[in-house]
């Protein structure tokens, strides 16, 4: 499964779920807080911005914003609310393209970061945020910590959220450090839609070293946007790394 596949135009017709979910108020409000903060009197950059959950509430901050997407028709779906003046977009892969200037900040959300299927495209990832960063600047990903304690020998799956009309559940190649997480959405019938998508699960001392190569120091991390101490038991976490 290719990333450009995968985020088609039936994927970005169906992302955004405005008001719930991770566009849910008490979800995206602290995201654009932290981030705003983080930026400061500068610029700041997304890799992979895809309809721009994140990218337009921080422009409407008034926060200079500029982006990196794979997929042409999530960014189709992104010029529905803004223009390319007012959120420039560069079409590649957030691990070797490049965007014109130079950012206070670069994040990553929401687990994008595993979308890169390797090690070494995800340590390349880190590189090209490097390149784009002012000295002193900050690189900020969210990603979830990999569940392994809830797989026993022999079960190779995780339910990771259930609710009505859906189910989240992820399945491990523990071999190769993959996962795929399926997304089922049903109704009262006896048909489901699937949208599956594949990661390489990081640890997060993994990607410390990773950030090591790039140059960077880890500057914080948290469970979440709000603060919270990041714990054994934590689910994700977000990490902010910066440059020297």
């Amino acid at each position: 499964m290719r990333q450009e596949d995968i985020w088609d135009a039936d994927a970005a017709e169906h992302y955004d779920t405005p008001g719930v979910g991770m566009f849910a108020p008490e979800v995206l409000g602290p995201t654009v807080d932290r981030l705003a903060t983080l930026a400061g009197d500068g610029a700041a950059l997304e890799f992979a911005v895809g309809t721009g959950r994140v990218a337009v509430p921080l422009a409407e901050r008034g926060v200079p914003i500029a982006g990196i997407e794979l997929s042409t028709a999530m960014l189709d779906r992104l010029r529905t609310k803004v223009d390319e003046a007012t959120l420039p977009v560069v079409v590649g892969d957030m691990a070797t393209a490049v965007a014109p200037g130079a950012y206070s900040l670069v994040y990553l959300v929401f687990n994008t970061i595993a979308n890169l299927l390797t090690q070494a495209e995800q340590v390349a990832c880190f590189r090209n945020a490097a390149r784009h960063l002012d000295p002193g600047g900050r690189f900020v990903i969210e990603l979830w910590v990999p569940e392994l304690r809830q797989l026993p020998p022999g079960r190779q799956a995780t339910v990771w959220h259930c609710e009505p009309g859906y189910l989240g559940l992820d399945t491990y190649d523990v071999l190769r450090q993959r996962v795929v997480s399926h997304h089922f959405r049903f109704g009262e019938g006896t048909e489901a839609r699937l949208f599956r998508t594949p990661h390489r699960y990081v640890w997060p001392a993994e990607l410390d070293l990773m950030a090591q190569l790039a140059g960077f120091a880890l500057e914080s991390r948290h469970a979440d946007w709000v603060g919270g101490e990041f714990t054994a038991e934590s689910r994700s976490h977000v990490s902010v790394y910066r440059l020297p």
